[in-house]
């Protein structure tokens, strides 16, 4: 599957199977690993958009909430809403990056980039996820949006 040019988004790779829906890491440490083992029924696509013959695939977008990790996800919402890529983008969850509130241009930034995708999804900070425990406890409200998503 070719990649596509630096800095234009992610890379496309075929999945393995199919899924429920997918986790794709908008940069390396958004998370997505972490929302895969919290919450389950999805798959981890890593950073590249899953590909399957004849379907498309769900997805579930992931970043932190710092610059650098919104950047990454608006330049990949971006790829997805040019119809570059042939998945169904179910939304974008954005994991905070530290406790505490966000940076009003940081907050700016989840409103502006959150508007380009169908679903917004905050992930607060979680203490024990930076431990290493995962539990669901801080993804409630994700989890009940995408069981009203995903009816198969």
């Amino acid at each position: 599957m070719p990649h596509p040019p630096a800095g234009a988004g992610l890379p496309m790779a075929w999945a393995p199977g199919p899924a429920r829906w997918w986790w794709v890491g908008a940069h390396g440490g958004s998370g997505a690993s972490t929302l895969h083992a919290a919450v389950p029924g999805g798959a981890e696509a890593g950073r590249c958009w899953p590909l399957l013959p004849g379907a498309r695939p769900r997805v579930v977008l992931v970043a932190r909430s710092s610059a650098s990790g919104l950047a990454a996800a608006q330049m990949a919402a971006a790829q997805w809403a040019s119809g570059a890529v042939p998945v169904d983008l179910l939304g974008l969850a954005v994991v905070a990056d530290a406790p505490g509130r966000l940076p009003g241009p940081l907050r700016d930034l989840v409103r502006l980039v959150g508007g380009g995708v169908p679903h917004l999804w905050r992930v607060p900070w979680s203490e024990d996820w930076r431990l290493g425990t995962v539990t669901p406890a801080t993804t409630g409200t994700l989890v009940r949006t995408l069981s009203a998503l995903i009816t198969d």
